[in-house]
């Protein structure tokens, strides 16, 4: 490799290296945050698919997509947003007792509250999601934001990917489905 090419892969790399963290937690614990669910498909950071296309293409959200279905809001996470999504993987769901989470399918306005609570309106990026102790969700009610040495929580989830760049927003995955404190 000449000279010449050897410089602009290594300024390549450099470039690559500083913006490709440009999106990370810096917070204590971040590594342990963004490792990869174990068997989750990885989902690709794109801007041409919307969340649910997102959701749909990663084959980990299919708990999440049917709930959407179930509750309605598949044409409002469609559209133009932007939304944050703090996702729940179908591990998440797996968490929720079975019985519960057959009436919660059920339940569509209880669904909706369930499902709404999980979505920021706007796009939180996580660099922006740790500045605050809460943020208030689509439901109504807040968000608690807790940064600590083992991670990022939401609402008691921990978030386990963060920064899925979205046509329409962006998603972080978390590893339990999160409730209003009105359920």
């Amino acid at each position: 490799m000449n000279a010449r090419k050897s410089f602009r892969v290594a300024a390549l790399v450099s470039v690559l290296a500083v913006f490709g963290g440009a999106f990370q937690f810096t917070a204590p614990g971040y590594a342990e945050c963004s490792k990869k669910i174990t068997g989750e498909k990885q989902m690709q950071t794109t801007l041409t698919k919307d969340i649910v296309d997102t959701a749909q293409s990663a084959g980990s959200f299919n708990t999440l997509v049917t709930a959407l279905k179930e509750a309605g809001l598949v044409e409002t996470l469609k559209g133009a947003g932007p939304f944050t999504v703090f996702a729940p993987s179908d591990e998440a769901f797996k968490k929720v007792p079975q019985g519960d989470l057959e009436a919660l399918l059920k339940d569509k306005a209880k669904l909706t509250k369930v499902l709404t609570y999980h979505v920021v309106p706007g796009s939180l990026k996580a660099e922006d999601v740790i500045k605050h102790p809460s943020a208030k969700s689509v439901e109504g009610a807040d968000i608690a934001i807790k940064v600590g040495s083992d991670g990022v929580t939401v609402s008691g989830a921990k978030v386990v990917k963060t920064d899925i760049l979205c046509s329409n927003g962006v998603v972080h995955v978390i590893d339990t489905v999160i409730f209003p404190p009105a359920l």
